[in-house]
């Protein structure tokens, strides 16, 4: 527990977390950025009545659990108050604006929003580095109480960002061309994440090993170079996707579509179902994103579409009372 830290006058505040593409192709576990649509949305408000309490989760067509120990906003709340020694009372709701199990990092950016939230009752707030093990309490909850800091870290610091370690905690932002737009296609289905990590291979061969290994740091170099040829050739995987790939209905096509329609490089966003594409521009996102729904539609599976530039700023300030 860190020493006695002051609170504010502020009584509510709104805190937006965006959604988050991890992974990306080459790089698992260690490789996310963040977007600017969608994202969930917390409000935190002082209360006269001691200890914290979740009072309304809405926006989500699955029942969440209420109880602070079992909601990851809820759980990272707690961790956070429990560091700082208030008794304070505070009521959290929670607007999901994403579906749960989209491969976007729906759980992560909850956590974060709450986090993020509660740091700005503080007077002199905490850094991003300092609240993210905090978060990351809330995100266990979601992987069986493995630590995964890829959706979490994106979330909160906004951009490109690479976990170099979990033990000890280092992220690593990293810089990338301005004009990248992503494009996003998540299809009605549903693909449990613990179910998707059930399925990976627990041995690979030392080649495929080497060549993601290539892949992930010319992926890295393209992006600080902002060379589009070195990321599109880059943006590969060979050990992960094949797996994954099987199981996501389409998937090949609509891989195929968005290369088909100019997109730099298309993977998995997460542990999935969702489906992503880098782009050089918005009309090259939007002709991407019209080619792989209507994969979908061939298939009479109903997507969603979300086409966002990289989201620079992560975690969000909306209001404050």
């Amino acid at each position: 527990m860190r020493s006695a830290k002051k609170m504010n006058d502020i009584r509510e505040v709104r805190v937006f977390a965006p959604a988050t593409v991890t992974n990306v192709s080459c790089g698992f576990d260690i490789l996310g950025f963040a977007l600017n649509r969608p994202g969930d949305e917390v409000v935190i408000r002082k209360s006269s009545r001691p200890g914290a309490r979740i009072v309304n989760i809405s926006g989500c067509e699955k029942q969440l659990p209420l109880e602070m120990e079992q909601n990851t906003a809820g759980k990272a709340l707690q961790s956070f108050l429990f560091d700082l020694g208030w008794n304070q009372g505070f009521e959290l709701e929670i607007y999901k604006r994403m579906a749960i199990g989209t491969g976007l990092g729906s759980s992560a950016a909850s956590a974060v929003a709450a986090v993020y939230g509660l740091n700005q009752f503080l007077e002199e707030p905490l850094s991003l580095p300092d609240l993210l093990p905090f978060a990351l309490e809330g995100e266990k909850l979601t992987s069986n109480h493995q630590v995964h800091a890829d959706n979490v870290a994106a979330s909160l610091y906004g951009g490109f960002i690479i976990v170099r370690s979990i033990h000890p905690l280092e992220i690593v932002p990293i810089d990338y061309p301005q004009q990248l737009v992503c494009v996003i296609v998540h299809p009605h289905i549903e693909l449990p994440t613990a179910v998707m990590r059930r399925i990976l291979r627990n041995q690979i061969e030392l080649k495929d090993a080497v060549h993601q290994w290539g892949n992930i740091a010319a992926l890295v170099a393209g992006l600080q170079q902002k060379d589009l040829g070195l990321i599109s050739r880059s943006l590969e995987d060979v050990i992960v996707e094949p797996t994954r790939g099987k199981v996501i209905p389409g998937y090949e096509e609509v891989r195929q579509s968005a290369l088909e329609n100019g997109a730099l490089g298309c993977g998995i966003s997460g542990s999935g179902p969702s489906i992503f594409a880098l782009c050089t521009s918005f009309e090259q996102a939007e002709n991407s994103g019209r080619g792989m729904q209507e994969v979908y539609r061939t298939l009479d599976i109903e997507s969603d579409l979300y086409i966002s530039a990289i989201n620079d700023q992560g975690a969000k300030v909306v209001s404050v009372v």
